[in-house]
């Protein structure tokens, strides 16, 4: 049994991770964050839900690049072979379900 007080974690450092869960080789993270992460594919699939804050993600479809703003509340599913990266407006705590290993 676990509860977890999102709006209070805080991290050492940019993309600092509390693991709430590992189910099955798929984890839960919570990060914070106030520092855009890397350009990357995952493994597979990854679910991005932005809890506290608010986030720039940037995708590429078909070579193209793409940007939208994840309010908290907002959800984007990066389907393998995605490619994205997460700019933060500000501080942001964000819940990452993917692959257990992923980058």
């Amino acid at each position: 049994m676990k509860i977890v007080r999102s709006r209070t974690f805080t991290a050492e450092r940019a993309w600092g991770a509390l693991d709430i869960a590992c189910m099955n080789g798929i984890t839960t993270r919570l990060h914070w964050t106030d520092q855009p992460y890397k350009w990357h594919v995952n493994d597979g699939e990854e679910v991005f839900a932005v809890l506290d804050g608010r986030v720039e993600m940037r995708y590429r479809e078909a070579g193209v690049e793409h940007s939208t703003v994840l309010d908290a509340g907002d959800v984007f599913h990066a389907s393998a072979g995605t490619e994205h990266v997460a700019h933060p407006i500000g501080e942001a705590r964000i819940l990452v379900i993917e692959s257990e290993g992923s980058v």
